[in-house]
């Protein structure tokens, strides 16, 4: 399988680990890699000299590309980008924030630099920030998104026929089927987060797996856009946030309630109760914790055998 994606990272299949915070550490990213995708270190949960570390170990194990996820509006930026450069990362995934800030500081590096987005208006501006490649990211994913709730089935083909680069889908993916459906909508790889959040290698608390492996259908909700939209599972957390919207609460008093670390102590040290727990809609089709390497070998044989059963189907 190749295409411009996969030249540009120079990875067997354009399958891409989203660089999730408190779940996206070096042994996720180093399997994903070593599995012929395209593995990525979340720094976005991480200080500086912890990222380094983690890009330190991927090294010991792993001599395929893989990428460091940075969300442009951490405090330590700069310490961050630093790291990256000394460390010759080779691909970088910039996120929340603006992409003319650090994109031609790392491409005069010679790291490749690609942007999430959730809309046409900010893909355009990626491109036109002299980023290599987009991830359009749909209303249905995990974690942050985009305030448009532009769903990805709206969101995939009128990014694709804007840019001239690379477009990465993201937002509900977690098997070939899906993948399959955003490479005809104009995707060339595609981005999973949850899917892979239920990984052996995965940093995520094993209690956060087992209760992401059990959701059903409507028990994520996308909220808190007054602050930074996030898609949550339903647990007392959020009814908390619900009762404040109901009684009108104000943004400062939706971040006192929000306070520092509650991602953290959800996602990573699995206080089910009170903990912050980001995750996709796709969440309630996902009822395995498998090796990486196996979900990746799973989504390229589900992959081919929905482009087989395709060549079989009739003009109307």
């Amino acid at each position: 399988m190749k295409n411009r994606i996969t030249d540009l990272f120079d990875i067997k299949y354009p399958i891409i680990q989203a660089g999730m915070i408190w779940c996206s550490g070096w042994e996720l990213a180093s399997a994903v890699s070593n599995a012929g995708g395209l593995g990525i270190i979340g720094s976005g949960s991480m200080y500086p000299e912890v990222l380094e570390t983690h890009i330190k170990k991927l090294k010991e194990v792993c001599s395929k590309p893989f990428a460091v996820n940075i969300p442009l509006l951490y405090p330590n930026i700069e310490e961050h980008v630093k790291i990256i450069i000394k460390e010759k990362v080779p691909i970088v995934f910039s996120s929340a924030g603006n992409p003319n800030t650090w994109t031609s500081i790392l491409k005069k590096e010679g790291i490749k630099v690609v942007h999430v987005v959730s809309s046409e208006k900010f893909a355009l501006k990626a491109q036109n920030a002299g980023v290599d490649a987009v991830v359009a990211e749909g209303f249905e994913a995990g974690g942050h998104n985009g305030r448009e709730e532009t769903t990805s089935l709206v969101l995939w083909p009128q990014v694709a026929a804007a840019l001239d680069i690379p477009m990465i889908a993201a937002g509900g993916i977690a098997d070939g089927k899906a993948m399959l459906a955003a490479m005809i909508l104009g995707a060339e790889g595609v981005q999973i987060g949850s899917r892979f959040v239920c990984s052996e290698e995965s940093s995520a608390h094993q209690a956060f797996k087992d209760t992401v492996v059990n959701l059903k259908e409507g028990e994520t909700v996308l909220t808190l856009k007054e602050l930074a939209p996030v898609r949550l599972i339903k647990n007392e957390f959020y009814n908390q946030i619900s009762n404040a919207y109901q009684h009108s609460a104000s943004t400062d008093e939706l971040k006192t309630l929000l306070g520092r670390g509650r991602a953290k102590k959800g996602m990573f040290e699995g206080e089910l109760k009170e903990g912050e727990l980001e995750i996709g809609q796709i969440s309630s089709a996902i009822h395995t914790i498998l090796p990486a390497k196996q979900i990746v070998n799973n989504i390229i044989s589900e992959y081919n055998k929905a482009l087989m059963e395709t060549t079989k189907l009739k003009e109307l």
